[in-house]
């Protein structure tokens, strides 16, 4: 895509849609959300193409490696291509997808469960009254 030879990584997480913003890819560099190579660091950390990113946003995370460098915001298709997941981080956040869904499922039930229709609020009702 391009001939650059490093970029910045708060630049280069915008770029590859991680993050919305760059304010917010710097954000999340600054609190220890990212790591290259398995170390923290600033968002003026240039990263270069076969670096290895960990991404951790929200409960999910991505362990990726930089395959393209691109200091503008492209398409999705475009910035899928600047970095390649491993079938193992894949798995992962797959799994932590599912169990989050599963968690939800639990704590809120669907909407037909939680509130009564007409019919059933009637009856509620006639009980309430006939109880006093």
């Amino acid at each position: 895509m391009s001939e650059l030879n490093q970029v910045r990584i708060d630049k280069w997480l915008w770029a590859a849609r991680f993050f919305k913003t760059r304010g917010l890819a710097a954000d999340a560099v600054n609190g220890g959300k990212v790591h290259v190579n398995g170390q923290r660091c600033k968002p003026g950390k240039e990263v270069k193409v076969g670096d290895v990113i960990s991404v951790t946003k929200d409960q999910y995370s991505w362990q990726v490696t930089v395959t393209d460098l691109n200091k503008q915001r492209r398409p999705a298709q475009e910035a899928a291509a600047l970095y390649s997941e491993d079938q193992a981080s894949i798995d992962k956040r797959l799994k932590q997808i599912e169990l989050h869904k599963q968690q939800q499922a639990l704590l809120h039930p669907s909407e037909r469960d939680h509130k009564p229709n007409k019919k059933q609020r009637r009856q509620i009702h006639r009980f309430k009254q006939d109880a006093l």
